[in-house]
């Protein structure tokens, strides 16, 4: 009797692993099919985003990638969704979506950099993909992770910029570099991965530095700042020739 009923209670216990195993494979295979149109949408965003190392316009560049920014609030919408039937598992699936997300972050930081020249604040981030709430925020990690991955960019863009005759770009790309690094150095970075993210940082900023001395060795950083002074004052006339117009009119 001791034997039948033992045997019994381990088909229960299976057949409940069973109906678990299904539920949690039929959810993670819904999340997976949302991470893939995640990335696609990232991947046609980064297409549109590749455009301004061809010394096309910010203005225009930005108005063809940002069409992408509301197709991925409403993935996140759909993923934000399917995780309160499973409320407390976030980090259960997150693997799922993680790398999409981070490469997400990437470009919306990079979008902001070039719109504003700073950086894209986490609460910033979390609010473009509509991930502002308290059962499915941005995860802190993969947030630092994209914006490691935003910095892979700048190195390229200031060489672009250079050719382009931009000769000020170093000089600003070089300060935000410098002050983001400063930054991630006030963290102790635990996770191998964002670490080995953070060493690739520093070979960004090495990058710039170096096209930067090169411009001001040349003696054409002076040139650009001599020019966006003159922008600022609105020009470098002789007052005293303004003086003596204005006398003679």
């Amino acid at each position: 009797m001791a034997e039948g009923g033992t045997s019994s209670s381990v088909v229960k216990q299976f057949e409940s692993f069973r109906c678990q195993l299904e539920e949690s494979g039929g959810l993670r295979e819904r999340v997976r099919a949302i991470a893939m149109a995640i990335e696609s949408a990232t991947r046609l965003m980064y297409a549109d985003l590749l455009l301004v190392h061809q010394s096309r316009s910010v203005s225009e560049v930005l108005e063809k990638a940002s069409s992408q920014i509301a197709v991925l609030k409403e993935l996140y919408n759909q993923l934000s969704v399917i995780l309160q039937e499973c409320p407390g598992q976030y980090y259960r699936y997150h693997g799922e979506w993680r790398s999409e997300t981070q490469s997400a972050v990437s470009l919306l930081t990079f979008m902001h950099w070039l719109e504003t020249g700073n950086l894209l604040m986490h609460a910033e981030a979390e609010q473009k993909l509509g991930l502002n709430t308290s059962d499915f925020g941005l995860d802190i990690e993969d947030y630092l992770v994209g914006v490691c991955f935003m910095s892979n960019e700048l190195p390229r863009y200031v060489v672009n910029q250079v050719t382009a005759g931009d000769y000020d770009c170093p000089r600003k790309v070089l300060k935000f570099i410098t002050d983001l690094h400063v930054a991630f150095r006030m963290l102790n970075l635990r996770n191998d991965f964002l670490r080995k993210k953070f060493d690739g940082m520093k070979y960004d900023l090495r990058k710039v530095e170096e096209v930067y001395y090169d411009v001001k060795i040349r003696g054409l950083a002076d040139k650009a700042e001599e020019v966006c002074f003159d922008t600022k004052t609105g020009g470098s006339a002789d007052p005293g020739n303004q003086e003596t117009q204005h006398k003679q009119s």
